[in-house]
């Protein structure tokens, strides 16, 4: 990711007020991009976008990609060049109670987005952020690789591999490599794990519900303490995104396909090991316990194969899961003090970037 790439570039970005957004907007507008947002209101209350006040310093647009006119008035009035699509109905426990509205997001708002894209002259590169969970899911050991079929066993994950699938067949039929000298436009999708930041105060999501009850003097109840996610800290896929997003603009198709943005393989840790390290890092007594209760149906293992962005984007994780487990406590603490959240949080920035650059310079 080339820092001053960016300055100046007119960035159309969906769900810019959820978690990855509100991290993703600081970050752009450090940048000094010009960014537009269009979502609904912040999902949480509190929430990154409100108490790091992010509208400040971009377009904040109220709207919903379920509404194709408005999406598409939005779109051209910002006139882009980069599209990069995060809004999304994100909690597996959530998609069982309201399958409906997850596919009609999930599924729909992508349609929706490729058509105002379809639509709008001089958008150049559109990154279409879905899932790790996109995958038909067989419990392997080893990670997924982006050629891998797309599954989903509860409406969330299926949702997000028909987005996939949704991506391809517009890809093909409406952004084809062979044709790119008539419509510009370089698409491409975003695979990531379950990332990890502070600021994150999404119900039945594990990292929030454990500063939760740490903070209230509780003990955390884990429902699957043996499950293994790919664990990343927020700030690495969303420099994965921006370097596919910038890859797209400057060489166009030849990166217009999926990739894959995890952890390094070993920091595919299980539950158990999660909420150990972070009580560890808390103190102050934290404890947990296991929830023995009946709970809908979650994967217990995934991986993603990151290889194909090693080789080809030049892009590796750089932060490993210990590190981002003490900023994640840091941000917490820092909050609890007092502290100024934008500020906070543009620091966190800040270091995480220049850490890449001394990581990876080139």
């Amino acid at each position: 990711m080339t820092p001053a790439f960016w300055r100046g570039k007119r960035v159309f970005l969906t769900g810019h007020t959820g978690f990855k957004g509100s991290w993703l907007s600081l970050w752009l507008e450090q940048l000094g991009a010009s960014v537009t947002g269009y979502s609904l209101a912040p999902p949480t209350t509190p929430s990154l976008f409100e108490a790091a006040r992010v509208a400040e310093g971009m377009q904040s647009l109220h709207g919903d990609i379920r509404d194709l006119p408005a999406l598409l008035k939005a779109m051209q009035a910002a006139q882009p060049e980069i599209v990069i699509h995060m809004a999304a109905q994100s909690l597996v426990r959530r998609s069982y109670a309201e399958p409906v509205e997850t596919y009609a997001t999930n599924v729909m708002g992508t349609v929706h987005l490729l058509e105002a894209v379809r639509q709008t002259a001089g958008v150049k590169a559109v990154v279409n952020v879905t899932t790790d969970k996109c995958y038909e899911n067989k419990e392997w050991v080893w990670g997924y690789r982006e050629d891998e079929p797309m599954g989903g066993h509860d409406p969330y994950s299926n949702s997000k591999g028909c987005a996939e699938l949704v991506s391809s067949a517009y890809r093909s039929s409406f952004f084809s490599p062979h044709t790119h000298a008539q419509h510009g436009v370089a698409l491409a999708t975003a695979r990531a794990g379950n990332v990890i930041g502070g600021g994150d105060w999404a119900k039945d999501r594990l990292i929030p519900d454990i500063l939760a009850a740490f903070e209230k003097a509780q003990p955390v109840v884990i429902r699957n303490p043996h499950a293994t996610r790919p664990w990343q800290h927020v700030l690495e896929p969303l420099r994965g995104y921006l370097t596919l997003a910038e890859k797209l603009y400057m060489e166009g198709t030849a990166f217009a396909e999926g990739w894959n943005f995890g952890p390094h393989s070993d920091d595919a840790r299980p539950v158990e090991w999660i909420v150990t390290q972070l009580a560890q890092k808390w103190s102050d007594g934290a404890s947990w316990q296991i929830d023995a209760g009946e709970h809908p149906h979650e994967a217990n293992y995934l991986k993603l194969d990151i290889s194909k962005a090693s080789h080809h984007l030049n892009w590796q994780p750089v932060m490993r899961l210990d590190q981002a487990l003490g900023l994640i406590v840091d941000w917490t603490r820092e909050k609890q003090a007092g502290a100024d959240l934008r500020a906070l949080t543009q620091a966190q920035i800040q270091a995480c970037q220049a850490q890449a650059l001394t990581s990876n310079p080139t």
